[in-house]
């Protein structure tokens, strides 16, 4: 199918990176559930009324004509003045999230097998907050516009006692999958460049697919095919 001079523009200004995953200010790994003391979470989805509609999407979801640029796990649609790192684990290389620069901020997604009738979130939210109340920062859960979301100030490693940064950890919980954000830079200060970040959010696409997996597995992500996918396609590594 034919695309538009305003799609091509965009696929052209939309930078593709791989680079080795350093995000140690923002990130945070969970503890698996094997691990962490038995204790009873909220098991129910978590996830805006209306996701099915205005996302994240499921491939089953997304526009078929649409030009993703196909990660494997995720989809991104190309947007002007976006640049797309992919985040590589140092000793496996393996692609272990995306990181999409856009509006003076910084968004990281990773996509996570769930199971079919619960969800995650709300059990991960809990241990996000605790790790990082363990590492010196501080937490306030707020409801945001993809339901209950983190927001922290976590100390910057190698810096001083004062110097800190804010994040936001958002999570939407998906059929099947659990996809993350983690938002940095201007979008978690400032409300509108928050909304140009939530709506790239919103345009993610989660590639799922058939292969069983266990829960809080990551979704395999790849490198970029040769050019965007009109079609669907067939960190640590669990949260």
């Amino acid at each position: 199918m034919r695309k538009s001079k305003r799609e091509a523009q965009q696929l052209a200004t939309t930078e593709v990176e791989a680079e080795t995953a350093d995000l140690d200010d923002v990130e945070v790994s969970i503890e698996s559930l094997e691990d962490a003391e038995v204790e009873v979470f909220d098991d129910s989805k978590s996830a805006p009324a209306d996701r099915a509609d205005t996302g994240p999407l499921d491939e089953t979801e997304a526009s078929p004509v649409r030009p993703y640029v196909d990660l494997g796990g995720v989809k991104i649609l190309p947007r002007d003045g976006l640049h797309l790192r992919l985040e590589v684990e140092e000793g496996s290389k393996r692609v272990v999230a995306v990181g999409l620069d856009f509006a003076k901020s910084t968004l990281q997604v990773q996509p996570f097998a769930a199971p079919r009738s619960t969800g995650l979130w709300n059990e991960i939210r809990e241990q996000i907050t605790e790790q990082i109340q363990r590492q010196g920062g501080t937490t306030a859960e707020v409801d945001g516009p993809f339901g209950p979301e983190v927001r922290a100030e976590i100390p910057v490693m190698g810096g001083d006692a004062s110097t800190t940064r804010r994040a936001r950890f958002i999570g939407v919980d998906g059929p099947r999958w659990f996809l993350r954000g983690v938002i940095a830079g201007e979008a978690a200060v400032d409300p509108e460049a928050a909304e140009k970040i939530e709506e790239l959010f919103r345009s993610v696409v989660v590639v799922r697919g058939s292969t069983p997996m266990a829960p809080r597995d990551l979704i395999p992500l790849t490198m970029p095919k040769a050019g965007p996918t009109d079609a669907p396609s067939t960190t640590p590594s669990r949260v």
